[in-house]
């Protein structure tokens, strides 16, 4: 059975008038329509916010700052501000290598909408032989910050399963998914990335620091896959391998969690198939045969 976040909003037809929202905001008087003489930050937010969400801005890989600022006709302080709060949320992602903005992972699993969405549906083949396969509910998921988003997954139609986690975050120092996203960070990355960050002990085998977590990392990484024993909730097991896009940049994860009792004596099979379907669905998604990857 195909499990999808709860759709809130229609947020591609919200936008898809973006454009010509802001064009009216743009038209009447500063203040018009509104419950005082200044424009709330919540109304820039949402502007931006949809701007960013245009089908324009999707074609094109993002927007800008300045771009941004030019279709709302606002300053780029303003703009910027309203683009790292949307960010920090997770509403929006900054592309590192353009700097430009477009829509966030947590969208995704709110709504399954945006430009992400073949994505999603390749991985839906995949999840579903994988249940097949081995009867244990399989995930797709994606890293925001120091926490991990599961985006979509099929359940195992066993009677004792692990539960779901569709559309809920979960700390990455502590999951199978969160080790195979942060497969190519190196100790000091990770260092710079849960700087502040409490590792609280949610299961018996819980990374307790950052060196921990970096060397269950480096075996992960020597594996090609991670997994994560008892380490979220007892009695749970879990495998997982990353997801990589045309450029060797790791963009998503592939995951099948059970009962420990069930799921241990088969991690190689299951590692394998796993390591498979997420080059499978990487080359699919990327159109192109990946960049080698040390």
């Amino acid at each position: 059975m195909v499990e999808l976040p709860s759709m809130v909003g229609n947020v591609a037809s919200s936008a898809s008038s973006a454009s010509s929202a802001s064009s009216a905001r743009r038209r009447r008087p500063r203040g018009a329509g509104a419950s005082g003489p200044r424009e709330t930050s919540i109304r820039r937010g949402i502007e931006t916010f949809l701007v960013v969400a245009s089908e324009g801005a999707a074609a094109g890989g993002g927007l800008s700052v300045t771009a941004i600022a030019e279709r709302l006709g606002r300053e780029k302080s303003q703009v910027s501000r309203a683009l790292s709060a949307l960010a920090d949320y997770g509403l929006l992602d900054r592309d590192r290598d353009t700097n430009a903005y477009r829509l966030g992972w947590r969208i995704y699993a709110i709504a399954n909408l945006g430009g992400e969405r073949r994505l999603i549906g390749l991985a839906e083949l995949r999840l579903a032989q994988l249940v097949a396969r081995f009867g244990e509910t399989a995930y797709l998921s994606v890293r925001q910050g120091t926490e991990t988003i599961t985006v979509v997954g099929h359940r195992s139609p066993r009677s004792v399963q692990a539960v779901s986690w569709i559309g809920r975050t979960t700390p990455a120092y502590c999951t199978s998914v969160g080790k195979a996203l942060l497969l190519d960070h190196s100790e000091a990355d990770l260092g710079l990335l849960f700087d502040g960050v409490t590792f609280e002990k949610v299961g018996s085998n819980t990374a307790r620091d950052v060196a921990e977590l970096s060397r269950m990392i480096d075996e992960a990484r020597r594996l090609g896959f991670a997994t994560a024993d008892e380490e979220l909730e007892a009695g749970l097991f879990a495998v997982a391998a990353p997801v990589r896009d045309g450029r060797g940049r790791i963009i998503a994860a592939l995951s099948v969690s059970g009962p420990k009792f069930r799921l241990e004596p088969r991690v190689e099979e299951v590692s394998q198939a796993l390591v498979a379907a997420a080059n499978d669905l990487a080359a699919e998604f990327s159109g192109r045969p990946l960049e080698e990857h040390d």
